[in-house]
């Protein structure tokens, strides 16, 4: 028998190794800095709502290869992984940074339009006042800390663009069966992707306390995943 094993690597593709590349060098800070002075690069590079006194244009495109922590980047890294290479085998290199690009983007967008709803349930306006803030916190009540976190906690990671190209894989490959940690039977690609996703719509619906994970960007992500295999008119491969 021969000694020689392929590498796990060897099959990856140009722009799912580059992402992966890129991912892993943003999160160097993360390694390396404490967590204040992380948090203030994530400030900077995060996605921040709009009226927030953070934001800048580039977050929209700059936040999704940012990440908040360990489990975050290495499930991210790891669907990306598992079902970019194929993906892009499938629509080609350009198109699969494309698609990427737009539904990270796009899922950062839906998610300010969420928080901008959140805002004008708890004030009347889409905006506040920035000497004002912390009265209106306070006068918030039960709703200050949620209205603090919009306009101070940046939304980071590459879970929408992740979510575009699991929605991607299942619409393109929906027979091609998966074996699932703690599922002991293949589930084919449609069931899984149509459970991840009805999952985030359920769980940005009916949010619980401390969850602070932005399901309507992972929405956000799924929906521009959706729409532009349609736009583009990929047909299903398997």
């Amino acid at each position: 028998m021969s000694a020689y094993r392929q590498s796990p690597f060897a099959n990856l593709t140009p722009v799912v190794k580059n992402l992966l590349i890129i991912n892993l060098i943003c999160f160097l800070p993360f390694v390396v800095m404490s967590e204040q002075n992380y948090h203030t690069i994530t400030l900077w590079t995060g996605l921040t709502y709009f009226n927030s006194p953070y934001f800048k244009v580039w977050q929209v495109f700059t936040y999704m290869f940012m990440h908040g922590g360990w489990q975050h980047i290495l499930f991210n890294m790891f669907a990306l992984f598992s079902f970019g290479p194929i993906l892009e085998y499938a629509i080609g290199p350009k198109r699969f940074l494309s698609f990427y690009l737009i539904c990270g983007i796009g899922a950062g967008l839906l998610q300010l339009f969420v928080q901008a709803i959140e805002v004008h349930n708890y004030t009347g306006g889409f905006t506040l006042q920035f000497p004002e803030l912390i009265e209106t916190y306070q006068q918030a009540g039960a709703n200050g800390q949620a209205l603090y976190d919009i306009y101070h906690i940046p939304v980071v990671g590459a879970s929408g663009a992740i979510f575009g190209v699991l929605v991607a894989f299942g619409m393109l490959f929906p027979n091609m069966e998966l074996m699932m940690l703690f599922i002991p039977v293949p589930v084919k690609a449609k069931y899984l992707i149509i459970f991840y996703v009805v999952a985030e719509i359920y769980a940005g619906l009916s949010p619980t306390a401390g969850d602070n994970v932005a399901h309507f960007a992972h929405i956000g992500g799924a929906l521009f995943g959706f729409l532009l295999i349609k736009a583009w008119n990929l047909r299903r491969i398997q």
